[in-house]
């Protein structure tokens, strides 16, 4: 997939090869990241403090519901006109959602479940969303296997960094330490709390904040990572990258080519996440897009062509509310 530079300064090589760089490692720090890229830490700083301000980007923790064993769940909410963009804001406010699109004309309403603890998405399911008049439809499917997405990203698709930057930044666990099972306590809360603001908070940050030793925090981070429980991960616009279209497809496929496809998708560059579903698809999928024109090329060619596929539903987003995290900006 082709990169391309915008005449009003949107993006340069650089932006791109340092969002993926902290794609591979978001806590490494600025000389280091200057070291893999060829700049000096202060250009690494500069362009971060750019990025941060005029992409949206943000660096946070984000607890990987599928290695705790906790349910997810894909929304469609159909609602009532003039209502959708009200619901969608205040679905965004919610701790225990990401990902939320308008779609269907500003009446339809996409969004993730992020369970933070159980009996969150049994809350907002049975509690808070059937008591809400404006919502016309409820359609709830299972997430129940990830093909593609979480902590592997989609900047790497883009081929922006070659494999030696890649494996110089990749984060080396201490073979000393044991990772554990993918489990989070409830002392990991006030170091959770912190990182999922700021995935680059230091040591000494997180030290005042648990009330810990800084050798304990970095510990405790270190197995919380190890153990694929938590991942940092990297949150930006799209359409800073030359992106502005994104779309949820909502794939059947013939239940004995299910997996093939599904890992067929997860290689095809337009594809951020996939996930096998139970409801009335099988696979749904967000495709990240240049434009309509990209969106069609898609789905009546590498899609189009999967072998076993039988229907496809696509939702495009006419406005992406939120991503990992709330940012009330009119995005």
């Amino acid at each position: 997939m082709e990169m391309e530079s915008h005449a009003d300064g949107r993006l340069d090589r650089l932006d791109l090869r340092l969002l993926s760089a902290l794609e591979v490692d978001g806590r490494a720090s600025f000389s280091k990241l200057g070291g893999v890229l060829g700049v000096s830490d202060q250009t690494v700083a500069r362009r971060y403090r750019r990025l941060s301000a005029e992409a949206g980007l943000r660096v946070v923790a984000v607890r990987d519901a599928e290695r705790l064993g906790q349910d997810q769940w894909m929304l469609r909410l159909r609602c009532v006109p003039d209502s959708a963009t009200v619901i969608a804001d205040a679905l965004a406010k919610r701790p225990d959602t990401n990902w939320i699109g308008l779609g269907s004309g500003g009446t339809e309403i996409v969004c993730m479940t992020r369970p933070r603890h159980p009996g969150d998405h049994d809350d907002l399911l049975l509690g808070k969303l059937p008591r809400t008049p404006s919502v016309v439809e409820i359609r709830a499917q299972q997430l129940l296997h990830r093909f593609y997405g979480g902590p592997t990203g989609w900047l790497r698709k883009l081929g922006a960094l070659d494999e030696k930057q890649i494996d110089a930044l990749t984060p080396r666990h201490d073979p000393n330490a044991t990772a554990g099972p993918a489990r989070i306590q409830p002392e990991d809360e006030p170091l959770l709390a912190v990182l999922e603001r700021d995935g680059r908070a230091t040591y000494p940050e997180l030290q005042r904040a648990t009330g810990r030793s800084e050798s304990a925090v970095k510990r405790r981070l270190a197995a919380l990572l190890a153990s694929g429980a938590v991942y940092i991960d990297v949150e930006y616009h799209s359409e800073f990258l030359g992106y502005p279209l994104a779309a949820v497809l909502w794939i059947t496929t013939a239940p004995s080519a299910l997996h093939a496809v599904g890992q067929a998708l997860a290689n095809h560059d337009e594809i951020a996440f996939a996930s096998a579903t139970a409801g009335p698809s099988h696979i749904v999928v967000t495709a990240v897009v240049r434009d309509t024109a990209g969106l069609y090329a898609y789905l009546s060619g590498p899609l189009g062509r999967l072998e076993g596929v039988q229907h496809v539903e696509s939702t495009p987003f006419m406005r992406r509310v939120k991503q990992l995290t709330y940012q009330h900006a009119g995005r």
